[in-house]
């Protein structure tokens, strides 16, 4: 989702970022200072941009002082970002505090929230227990959402890892509830209120300017209502095809066009697995020429999934292992790839020092002092530097290991 974060940014920066995010949803966690700073290296190393923390761990402990200086982070930035963690206990401490209000006006008046996992349950009318349900075994219900979405008229319940596999010989789709929960889940909301699903590394992008709906990533997004599905992936359409779902009778499932993009596994059948190996491999191929390894990361898994729920069907065994063997050398391509990218930002980094180094040894090469010459190149081969001298000149270059 880099590439995603860097546009919308884009969006949003001017004439400055102010980029913060909210620690709640991970609050619990004893190592959430860890995870924090985690978020904090990615923005500024991958995505290029700085985001301040804005913590807000629990609202139980908070000065009335550390409360406003909290909303008032939210008032002031145009790129909100939250994310991991548990939803109900962002919920527990966010309401009634005024955060709400906050942002709704972040949505109507300008600026983004970037609401990821935990934190994307909780902008829905109703909010999903994950945790309660899928680790402690309560029964499925409904918690109060903060209904951000709401106020551009979406009532909806927000599931994200809707298409998630990791349960392997159970389901785990719809952020681990399996259909059996699901549909209980979805007997219990009001006939105003439709399900949004986002599926695994894949964005919802809502422009409230616009009135658009743009889906980025390799799965979809997914509106149900009452077990009928319809599904966009890769596309921008009107906001209005969302809304409408919210009818007493939504729209029924589109034929997928032609230039989607891969096959998506549906409810009532499963397309052929050779066909959706080629195209995620195709899909990882095309990351691959643009140095994408996020949409190649991507591809990679979908096929691992493709092959995984193809693995218990006899027939087919040649074709599935031409897949696997795809996936292999995608994933070999991969690793050249992020060592590439990664040799290269460490050359760019060391290059002033080594540069120094290399002049100081020429310096007692020509002041014959050759002892201290030597020393410094093996110091500098030591440290996976390789010294090469050549006619024209010294050169170096990082050795691999």
């Amino acid at each position: 989702m880099t590439s995603v974060h860097q546009d919308l940014i884009a969006r949003v920066s001017q004439p400055i970022l102010n980029a913060i995010l909210l620690d709640t949803p991970f609050g619990f966690q004893e190592n959430a200072d860890e995870i924090a700073a985690r978020i904090v290296v990615y923005f500024r190393d991958h995505v290029g941009s700085e985001i301040t923390l804005a913590s807000f761990r629990h609202s139980g402990r908070a000065t009335a002082l550390a409360v406003e200086q909290f909303l008032g982070s939210i008032v002031g930035a145009n790129y909100v970002f939250a994310g991991p963690g548990s939803p109900t206990y962002a919920l527990r401490h966010w309401r009634d505090h005024g955060v709400r209000d906050r942002l709704i006006d972040k949505v109507t008046h300008g600026g983004c929230l970037a609401f990821a996992s935990a934190a994307a349950i909780g902008l829905g009318a109703y909010a999903l227990p994950v945790y309660e349900i899928y680790k402690v075994g309560d029964d499925p219900s409904w918690t109060e959402g903060l209904d951000v979405l709401g106020a551009i008229g979406l009532r909806c319940a927000v599931i994200p890892h809707y298409n998630n596999r990791e349960g392997g010989t159970h389901d785990t789709r719809f952020c681990y509830m399996g259909e059996t929960r699901l549909r209980r889940l979805e007997s219990m909301l009001p006939d105003d209120v439709l399900i949004l699903g986002v599926d695994e590394h894949t964005a919802c992008i809502i422009d409230v300017d616009a009135q658009t709906v743009t889906v980025r990533g390799p799965g979809g997004v997914t509106v149900r209502r009452r077990g009928m599905e319809r599904r966009w992936e890769r596309t921008t359409f009107p906001l209005s095809e969302l809304l409408d779902g919210q009818s007493p009778h939504p729209t029924l499932p589109r034929e997928r066009a032609r230039d989607d993009g891969p096959p998506v596994l549906s409810q009532g059948g499963r397309e052929n697995g050779s066909e959706q190996t080629r195209a995620w491999g195709a899909s990882g191929r095309d990351a691959l020429a643009r140095r994408d390894v996020d949409g190649l990361v991507a591809a990679i898994l979908e096929m691992e999934s493709v092959l995984h729920e193809w693995s218990a069907d006899l027939a087919g065994t040649d074709e599935r292992d031409r897949g696997r063997a795809e996936m292999r050398q995608l994933v070999v391509r991969l690793g050249e790839l992020v060592r590439g990218g990664a040799q290269a930002r460490m050359r760019e980094q060391l290059e002033p020092l080594i540069d120094v180094l290399l002049s100081l040894r020429g310096e007692a090469r020509r002041a014959q002092r050759f002892h201290d010459a030597d020393r410094l190149r093996e110091i500098l081969a030591q440290c996976g530097v390789e010294v090469e001298d050549t006619p024209t000149g010294t050169g170096w270059s990082l050795a691999h290991r």
